[in-house]
């Protein structure tokens, strides 16, 4: 009966002290998954506020300031419509030099825009404002039975402008109105164009277009920053297009698993922004560069899927979409508390493989020639490297994806 008594106050003992290291790992495991979710929080804040409103706003700025320059040629090209429109000839002096204005200010955008391409997702893709304003090549035969409809360009102005095909809308609407077409001559920089335009309709559109244009990217800023936010100005602007953002993907990250954000965790935010970070490595790899660059002989289609050929600005575009990743995964200015920082404190080797993969990246595309759209087709070596470098860096991102969670 001892015996007995003996071996069940033994069992008994096992039992409790099982329960004792069970609760203590559970505690642990606890105590990580809390440490991991206050590290990326101060991850995910520090993106949202550092990185994507501070892009989001300076390119609303500027494409406002673009739309604006776009209706003063509208405005002085009707003034000097003897020179400014015609079948041929010359712009006057006055328009000429608003023009030179306005594809600087172009570019200015642009950069902005290539900038924040990692983080496609959010407004950007929930309100389609990636593919309106960023789709090309421009349906030069869809304009032109637009510009030839009386009745369609009685009602043209911004907010109609919203509801053309994405061929016909953003920044490449805008590129090919502006710049010189000339895309094969000598010159590696696009040119702002001196020709007359042909009919007061392509002026009419031009300020449309890049009414829109301020419209979506205003939206985007208003998106993440939270409409109360932004200027009364640019408050105005989108409640007059009915483009007032109905979700704030700002507070939406910052938040993470609480009520109203639609992230369960950080954990879960830090992955969508690696999963950005990856997406336009391929898409840059495999879209921008891949698919011109190893066109076939006579494939028209993939020959002329090549962003900005006529401001031949297509290879800073890709370099500007790898910088895009660098300040989403790294932070925007040195010291910002970033996806990195975590996964170096947990996985050294593959942050910094993604480091290494980033700078790569870089390297390669400044190492290739320009402007790119002369060497369309041309299954120019360089540029193949620039692919592989792009890969390699989706592969190093996916591979952060996996290792983040852990």
């Amino acid at each position: 009966m001892k015996r007995i008594i003996k071996n069940l106050l033994y069992f008994a003992l096992s039992i409790l002290l099982l329960g004792s290291v069970s609760c203590s790992e559970e505690k642990n495991d606890f105590s990580w998954e809390e440490q991991r979710e206050i590290a990326l929080q101060t991850a995910a804040t520090t993106f949202v506020e550092k990185t994507v409103q501070p892009t989001y706003s300076t390119l609303a700025d500027a494409t406002l300031e673009l739309a604006d320059l776009c209706t003063q040629i509208e405005t002085s090209a009707k003034k000097n419509a003897s020179t400014d429109i015609a079948v041929s000839g010359s712009l006057s002096t006055a328009t000429k030099a608003i023009i030179e204005q306005a594809c600087a200010k172009w570019y200015e955008a642009r950069k902005q825009w290539e900038l924040s391409e990692a983080f496609l997702y959010g407004a950007a893709a929930d309100y389609n404002i990636d593919p309106h304003i960023d789709s090309w090549p421009l349906n030069a035969t869809d304009l032109q039975a637009l510009l030839d409809d009386p009745v369609r360009m009685g009602m043209m102005d911004a907010e109609y402008a919203a509801g053309l095909g994405y061929g016909l809308l953003g920044f490449h609407a805008i590129e090919y109105m502006l710049f010189d077409h000339q895309i094969n001559a000598s010159s590696t920089t696009g040119k702002a164009r001196t020709s007359a335009f042909s009919r007061k309709e392509e002026l009419v559109y031009l300020s449309a277009v890049a009414g829109d244009l301020a419209n979506q990217c205003v939206r985007l800023e208003a998106s993440w920053k939270g409409l109360a936010n932004v200027s009364v100005q640019k408050q105005t602007l989108l409640a007059d297009a009915e483009l007032e953002p109905t979700f704030n993907y700002g507070e939406s990250m910052k938040n993470a698993g609480k009520g109203g954000s639609k992230y369960k965790s950080y954990l879960e935010a830090a992955q969508e922004i690696i999963q950005g970070c990856s997406d336009i490595a391929d898409e840059v790899g495999n879209q921008k560069i891949g698919r011109p660059n190893e066109a076939v002989a006579g494939a028209l289609e993939d020959l002329s899927y090549i962003e900005s050929p006529y401001a031949k600005n297509s290879k800073i575009d890709f370099y500007d979409n790898i910088v895009s990743i660098k300040n989403a995964y790294l932070g925007m200015n040195i010291g910002d508390p970033s996806v990195s920082n975590y996964l170096a404190s947990i996985n050294p080797t593959v942050d910094t493989a993604v480091r290494k993969a980033i700078d790569a990246a870089l390297l390669a595309i400044e190492a290739a020639p320009a402007p790119f759209v002369n060497y369309a087709g041309s299954h120019n070596e360089l540029w193949k490297k620039a692919t592989t470098a792009c890969n390699d860096l989706k592969k190093a991102l996916d591979e952060a994806q996996s290792a983040i969670g852990q």
